[in-house]
């Protein structure tokens, strides 16, 4: 057993799966949380996301097993489904719909993201049982300042969200910061005298809106429209739990899908996918349609040299967000969460553990990152995006030969799921063997018509 107090701000699944990486290594754990916990999975107003698609990538899902055994048959028990691409998915790209591979490379889980959540949060406090550290959840509290100085931050500042507001210091050893994009971190560093992290930001001001459905007659697989130069709108559709799904639409600036519930087959019908639009007429609507606008990838430099004092640490969101249609964040959690364990492992809370977690945190994002600012980087303003360097336009120009053609060919599709699935680095698209296949032959064109049937 370790020794030593850590608070984490921030009772999400990013602060959640902190908690837990944290379990056997210290004394005692702080959960500080602004929100009350629902008794049962529901939606609750601190998961600003959390009534859209959520769907956990299978790098995720390895780093999760690895951390608490079994969970994802947890998961899968409490009602999540277990999807294994490309089999499982029908998806259409700028260049045509990708063959249905069955490769046994992958499983991903679709749920809402409450039942995750409440998944998650219950095994964790299970392992806190017998792990030997306590955790204290601190509920309706939140943290408004950082205690310390430039060199180390010493603790919290929360307050209560009740009627009298009160407010108190919690001394920490450590202090994770779990609270997501909204984060005042920068702020309350600089409060201290630390340096403010420098940011990268790509918005390619993308919104999207969700809606749940009852299928009459449920598919067999699910569905996605990605953007294209001629229709920058998107879809997702996919099972969650109790016989329901979940219909996730996107467009970027001025393509940005409805809110209200009696526009959404109309912007369905627009993405031309008959298919999709006649099975959805067939549905019925069991919530309404709720937007959601804050999109932006931003990265803050924590990593940097110097980038913290002794006794903080960023992970997840609060150090590196994406743009959230792509649904990396969850799987990025988990992996934060193992970085973190990890680096626990490696001998605890020493002196520069802080700066040595921090790096370990953002190599965990790093392929999240590269392909979320990939994806999105055609799409943004010059005002909107820091500046590309000459590396990333040609790692632009590789990438969007290489997604032409891991539509069609089994060996680049391979490589390209296994990057962007993320359970490999980049580093696996510039094998030869993908590399040769990718910049010598000739640019890909995608299947024409749907695949109805999977291939061995």
């Amino acid at each position: 057993m370790g020794t030593g107090h850590a608070v984490v701000v921030g009772g999400g699944l990013a602060g959640t799966l902190a908690a837990g990486a944290l379990l056997g290594h210290v004394e005692t754990v702080t959960l500080v949380e602004r929100d009350r916990y629902p008794e049962r999975p529901a939606f609750r107003k601190g998961v600003p996301q959390g009534r859209h698609l959520h769907v956990f990538l299978s790098g995720g899902r390895r780093a999760l097993e690895e951390l608490f055994p079994g969970l994802g048959d947890e998961l899968e028990a409490a009602g999540a489904h277990r999807l294994e691409p490309p089999r499982d998915v029908l998806t259409k790209s700028a260049n045509g719909w990708q063959r249905r591979f069955h490769e046994g490379r992958h499983t991903t889980t679709s749920c809402t993201r409450a039942l995750f959540d409440a998944t998650v949060r219950a095994r964790v406090l299970a392992e806190a049982e017998k792990s030997g550290t306590r955790v204290e959840v601190l509920q309706a509290t939140e943290a408004i300042g950082l205690l310390g100085g430039a060199d180390r931050v010493t603790g919290v500042r929360v307050r209560a969200r009740d009627a009298g507001r009160a407010e108190r210091e919690l001394p920490a050893d450590l202090v994770v910061d779990a609270s997501g994009r909204g984060s005042r971190a920068p702020r309350w560093l600089a409060e201290l005298g630390a340096p403010a992290p420098r940011e990268e930001v790509v918005d390619a001001g993308i919104g999207y809106c969700t809606q749940m459905f009852r299928p009459a007659e449920p598919l067999d697989v699910v569905m996605v429209i990605q953007p294209r130069p001629d229709c920058p709108r998107g879809a997702a559709w996919s099972p969650v739990e109790g016989g329901n799904w979940l219909l996730t639409l996107s467009g970027v600036r001025g393509q940005h899908p409805p809110t209200e519930s009696t526009e959404v087959l109309g912007f369905v019908e627009s993405l031309g996918e008959p298919a999709l639009y006649e099975h959805l007429r067939s549905c019925e609507p069991v919530s309404p349609a709720y937007g959601f606008r804050d999109t932006s990838n931003r990265r803050r430099h924590y990593d940097a040299p110097g980038g913290v004092p002794e006794g903080f640490l960023a992970v997840s969101d609060a150090a590196c967000t994406f743009n959230p249609v792509y649904g990396q964040g969850m799987a990025v959690a988990a992996l934060s969460g193992l970085a973190l364990r990890r680096c626990l492992d490696d001998g605890g809370l020493r002196p520069g553990f802080a700066a040595a977690a921090q790096r370990a945190v953002a190599r965990a994002g790093d392929t999240a990152w590269l392909t979320a600012v990939g994806a999105d980087r055609p799409y943004a303003t010059a005002e909107d995006a820091t500046p590309p360097g000459a590396a990333e336009r040609l790692r632009s120009w590789y990438v969007g030969r290489l997604a032409a053609r891991a539509a069609i060919d089994p060996v680049v599709g391979a490589a390209f799921r296994d990057v962007t699935y993320l359970a490999a680095p980049p580093s696996r698209l510039l094998s030869p063997a993908v590399a040769l296949r990718t910049v010598l032959l000739p640019k890909a064109r995608g299947l024409a018509a749907p695949p109805l049937r999977g291939e061995s």
